[in-house]
């Protein structure tokens, strides 16, 4: 995640689903679609010791086709899984204890900026990342305009890079890209349908390849 290409890139959300051997399954066959920065795994509604079992399913497979494995929330689960990082959803504070305690071996980011005042506390402890919107938060086929707004205004004015929600719609990954954010997180869009998955992802990254805007050097 850290040497990016010169456009926005994808990052997934893998699904709530309960079944471990699936969830890895489906999740390997999206990653065989095309370029993926990372994947941020949830821990949705499964008891500590399922997220475990998860974890240890999907972070070599997330691995294993060159993304990073980042877990939400654990980092507990995250360190017994040796995934890459951690993703929080917490407040400045959070992710800085996080920050102090697992940086620079993981990579560490998140955050719940809902508006400039927040960003700008969370950009203050210099997470890897901040996200802008909520894991679970594609309800529309377009991204959520408040995301958008505040990836464009975060985008061009500070350097720690950017992760903007989607929508359900895979194009919503587009309007993503053109608020500058150099990455686009997407569910729904890509795992709504497990079985077109690895396509909507070769579809995403051919949109962005063709239509997104550049990043200078």
């Amino acid at each position: 995640m850290t040497e990016p290409e010169n456009r926005c890139r994808l990052v997934l959300i893998a699904p709530d689903i309960a079944d471990a051997d699936e969830r890895a399954s489906i999740v390997a066959d999206a990653l065989k679609g095309g370029d993926v920065a990372s994947v941020i795994v949830p821990q949705y509604g499964l008891d500590d010791a399922s997220f475990q079992k998860h974890a240890e399913k999907l972070v070599p497979v997330i691995q294993d086709a060159g993304a990073a494995a980042l877990i939400a929330g654990d980092s507990r689960v995250a360190g017994r899984a040796k995934a890459d990082g951690l993703h929080l959803v917490g407040n400045a504070e959070a992710l800085s204890e996080a920050t102090d305690k697992h940086a620079p071996k993981l990579i560490v980011g998140g955050g719940n900026a809902a508006d400039r005042h927040t960003a700008l506390e969370i950009g203050e402890v210099r997470p890897d990342y901040i996200f802008f919107g909520k894991l679970d938060g594609d309800i529309k086929p377009e991204a959520h305009p408040k995301n958008l707004a505040l990836g464009e205004w975060w985008a061009s004015m500070i350097e720690i890079p950017c992760i903007v929600m989607g929508g359900t719609d895979p194009a919503s990954a587009l309007a993503v890209a053109e608020t500058g954010a150099e990455f686009v997180a997407l569910r729904l869009a890509v795992f709504g349908d497990p079985a077109r998955a690895p396509s909507v992802v070769a579809e995403i990254n051919a949109l962005l390849d063709e239509k997104a805007p550049r990043f200078e050097d």
